[in-house]
């Protein structure tokens, strides 16, 4: 009998999320891969082995057990799009809309991101580590364990470096601020433009590519996610306010040349063409899609391209209209979900909030909604073949829930499912 150091045995449903080929589409999207009465055997922070409580607990014994039963099992969840880093609020923003200015008229009159971009240059770097991990806490206790986390709130090579600190001091560069979630950054320069480019957004363009990238590019090659292996993403807001199609594609390429993978936001509000140029390039994911057309649906179900869908945007702006994820699962594409937490369209923490709205208003079935916040999710941060699911090999970041049905996730809102995060093996929660 194998002695590991942990085993978590009698779930009544030990949820996988299995995806041995890759990202779920079509019909795979609906099988989370349940054993019922399950166990599975982790050893140094890895998933040794799987399968029926009898059968794991007759060839395993661990220094540590977990007896299960009356609980659900499952991965812990990732969230492939956020900007976690910042500073400030946008209380007052909140109220702006509320009595009917839209998110781009904000934008357009010098508020929304700019908002931000202000408080975030003005921010030090502890000030920013310090509420981001804050958030970071609330989002590990709502089963969060692995988060993509973007900068784009400095707009300036000296604020866009400070906050890529703060996400590799999160990461654990070194100090006591090293957080159990897992990151994985993203630059963002070309977010909006900074108020002293606003009538030449070229030249902005310009700064990002010939400064930005490759002081982004010598920071990452010194930091400690190329050790670990964590990608550093590219991504740029193809939208009417921000960047047009042709000034996406500048920056995509630029980052293409550099060796860094991409990523865009897409057909938010307006339909650019930012999806086929994200299929054409090969980007990771293309996130938002709201407005995604049927025959860009159809490009991406031919690609590998994630669609990452962010539907805690359209309940805080209180758009009833929602990204089609039903036609676009229907026609195969490989979709995720993710809470885009942010202080202006979206200042939620909460993945099973995500997924309780993708279930009511997107349609999405339970098992499609896990799956888009685990393996797919991983699938859109470049990770599949280490974390999202239950599989030996992986890092074993799992879930007990609070009830003996996973669909409890989706089913419940307002209340907290998780009852243990457990994070490479041990448990943080």
């Amino acid at each position: 009998m194998r002695r590991v150091d942990l085993l978590i045995h009698h779930a009544d449903q030990l949820v996988t999320c299995a995806a041995p080929q890759g990202a779920k589409r079509g019909s795979a999207m609906a099988d989370v891969g349940i054993i019922p009465d399950g166990a599975v055997a982790v050893d140094d922070g890895q998933i040794v082995a799987v399968g029926p409580s009898k059968q794991i607990c007759a060839e395993y014994t661990a220094r540590r057990q977990i007896d299960v039963y009356g609980h659900a099992v499952c991965p812990g969840l990732v969230d492939a799009h956020t900007h976690v880093v910042y500073a400030g609020d946008r209380v007052e923003e909140f109220e702006q809309r509320l009595r009917g200015q839209t998110y781009l008229e904000i934008l357009e009159a010098g508020g929304g991101i700019l908002t931000t971009v202000r408080a975030t240059r003005a921010a030090s770097l502890d000030e920013l580590v310090i509420s981001a991990k804050m958030r970071l806490d609330t989002m590990l206790a709502l089963g969060t364990t692995t988060a993509e986390v973007k900068t784009g709130y400095a707009l300036d090579v000296a604020g866009e470096l400070k906050m890529l600190a703060a996400i590799a001091t999160l990461a654990g560069a070194g100090d006591d601020h090293a957080h159990p979630v897992d990151l994985v950054p993203t630059f963002l320069g070309a977010h909006a433009i900074p108020p002293e480019y606003r009538h030449c957004p070229d030249d902005y363009l310009d700064e990002v590519i010939e400064h930005m990238l490759p002081a982004v590019r010598t920071w990452y090659h010194a930091s400690p996610f190329i050790c670990r292996k964590v990608p550093l993403f590219c991504d740029v807001f193809c939208e009417k306010g921000a960047f047009d199609l042709r000034q996406s594609e500048r920056v995509l390429q630029a980052a293409l040349a550099l060796g860094m993978p991409v990523k865009i936001h897409a057909d938010e509000f307006n339909s650019l063409g930012g999806v086929a140029l994200a299929v054409q390039l090969g980007a990771v994911s293309a996130d938002h899609l709201d407005v995604t057309s049927s025959e860009e649906i159809a490009q991406l179900a031919a690609s590998t391209t994630v669609g990452v869908l962010l539907p805690a945007v359209n309940f805080h702006l209180g758009n009833a209209h929602f990204a089609p994820a039903r036609a676009m699962i229907d026609a195969g594409v490989a979709i995720a979900l993710a809470t885009d937490l942010n202080p202006g369209s979206a200042p939620c923490p909460s993945l099973p909030l995500v997924m309780a709205i993708a279930c009511r208003y997107q349609k999405l079935q339970p098992a499609e909604a896990l799956n888009a916040c685990t393996i797919n999710a991983a699938q859109a941060l470049g990770m599949g073949d280490r974390i999202g699911s239950i599989e030996v090999g992986k890092q074993a970041d799992l879930l007990i829930l609070k009830q003996p049905d996973y669909r409890h996730l989706m089913y419940q809102f307002g209340v907290n499912p998780v009852a243990e995060v457990i994070k490479r093996g041990q448990t943080v929660l």
